[in-house]
């Protein structure tokens, strides 16, 4: 009927979180933001942080160079450049996190393991993003909230490593770290660790920024095209079948806000706000990028939108926390079963110390048992304290493997039997599920065994091209984007998509 269908259009048009290309805007430039989107989000850097001051603290994963001249003139040179990101991007997204610590939205995160030099092209960032436009459009219909898109890109290049060389026939060679740091072939030149690596990466990042801006502004993401995001490779299967399905109920939706005169062509339809992270863990890198804001003085690393702390650098000593603690980015902090609620709450004080919403983003990687176990005990100590935080599951590091024939992959059912325990824990505790972290492309691989897509340990070889650890497929992913749209459903009370 029509007023079932306007309830519908209204649901959509309140949670789509389609907000314009303000994101992208730099501050100086004085565009005004609607009224509804202010929050405080300021935070004062502590009086004796400065962006080089993570030398004094323990520095872990980081590579030795040969070269300290070398090192140094690669530094000048990104101290000389632009910024990837602007100060008024940054606190956009400072926003919208606030948003989601209060129950107001979920995160999606997602993109390449590692980025690197050989793979880029404009194709393969394009259908990354086509992907999470897809998987962004699925939730925010499905969960009738905003999605807040995040990529793995631009930045992601740097690896850490269990062990800080790699044997192979004898021979012993420095581990493999990113493109940023050295290169994949296992020969001497190309282990060592050159620091201009680092410049290339920033010029790598620029571009892929670049391209992501103008599909995000320039007519890609407009919601009209919905139809035209699902991959070639994915079309035909199962999960692009009912992305097609919800994809015609979005369009009978915008046929019926045109009848009643809502101008769909408005910014807010055609536009979206996309960002960028990646893990803090090259600091010559981060603090060569770090530029302090003129209008309110406050230092940003300009190097991502936001920055996040891995598990294996998170001590309370590292020169990683001391870095992230001063910058005025929203922050991440990966947490394994290995963390307690003290080191977790320690962690929460030294990197937020304020307790502003928005500024801390937990993210969850443990495996669906260990999940069930542990993680109630730190939700529980969160609450008790107080504490405004966004809660992420990656549901991907922790379910790993490797198969007979030598293939690093992750089972899609334990992938899916992880978040669904990161949903079923909120649940049981009564907070609110933020957001889901995925390693994951928009190309056809075959790196994940299981889900529609079918892939198996015989399968792997034929379209395993990761240059680090294996990602989900489109449809993999998709199968994920319904099961958060169908369980943020199930809180929200709505009936099943």
């Amino acid at each position: 009927s029509i007023m079932k269908l306007s309830a519908r259009s209204a649901t959509f048009l309140l949670a789509s979180g389609l907000s314009g290309s303000t994101a992208f805007v730099p501050s100086s430039l004085n565009v005004i933001q609607p009224s509804a989107t202010s929050l405080n989000v300021a935070t004062a850097p502590p009086g004796t942080w400065s962006p080089s001051s993570w030398k004094d603290a323990v520095a872990k994963q980081l590579p030795i160079y040969e070269s300290q001249e070398e090192l140094d003139n690669a530094i000048a040179k990104l101290d000389k450049v632009s910024p990837l990101v602007f100060a008024g991007e940054v606190r956009s997204l400072y926003e919208k996190l606030a948003r989601v610590s209060q129950g107001q939205g979920f995160v999606l995160m997602g993109g390449d393991c590692a980025e690197s030099f050989k793979e880029f092209h404009v194709n393969h960032v394009r259908d990354t993003f086509q992907l999470i436009m897809q998987m962004s459009l699925i939730m925010t219909f499905g969960s009738a909230m905003p999605v807040v898109k995040i990529g793995r890109m631009a930045g992601q290049f740097a690896k850490p490593r269990s062990a800080p060389d790699e044997t192979i026939d004898g021979v012993t060679l420095p581990s493999y770290r990113g493109d940023n740091i050295n290169k994949e072939e296992f020969t001497p030149e190309s282990r060592r660790n050159d620091p201009n690596l680092m410049v290339d990466a920033y010029y790598q990042s620029a571009q892929t920024l670049n391209i992501l801006r103008a599909f995000s502004t320039g007519g890609f993401a407009d919601i009209s095209r919905l139809q035209a995001w699902n991959l070639d490779f994915v079309e035909t299967t199962p999960e692009g079948s009912r992305y097609r399905e919800l994809a015609a109920k979005v369009d009978e939706s915008l046929r019926f806000m045109k009848a009643i005169g809502i101008d769909t062509s408005s910014p807010e339809f055609t536009t979206v706000d996309f960002y960028v992270a990646h893990e803090c863990l090259l600091l010559p890198y981060e603090q060569a990028l770090t530029r302090q804001d003129s209008t309110t003085g406050k230092w940003y690393d300009c190097s991502a939108h936001m920055v996040w702390v891995g598990e294996r650098t998170r001590d309370l000593d590292s020169a990683h926390l001391e870095f992230c603690r001063g910058v005025g980015n929203p922050l991440g902090v990966k947490i394994s079963d290995k963390c307690t609620p003290d080191e977790l709450l320690s962690t929460i004080n030294t990197m937020n110390p304020q307790n502003i919403p928005g500024k801390i983003t937990i993210i969850v990687r443990m495996g669906a048992e260990k999940l069930r176990k542990n993680l109630p005990e730190l939700i529980r100590a969160v609450q008790r304290e107080g504490k405004a935080v966004v809660w992420i599951s990656d549901p991907v590091h922790g379910n790993t493997r490797v198969t007979k024939s030598g293939y690093k992959t992750r089972d899609f059912d334990n992938v899916r039997a992880e978040l669904t325990a990161f949903f079923d824990v909120h649940d049981e505790m009564g907070s609110h599920p933020g957001g889901m972290h995925l390693e994951m492309t928009g190309e056809d691989v075959t790196e994940c065994t299981g889900g529609v897509s079918g892939v198996d340990d015989d399968t792997l070889k034929d379209r395993y091209i990761t240059a680090c650890d294996p990602r989900l497929n489109g449809s993999q992913a998709l199968e994920l984007a319904f099961l958060v749209a169908e369980r943020m459903r199930e809180r929200t009370g709505l009936p099943p998509i």
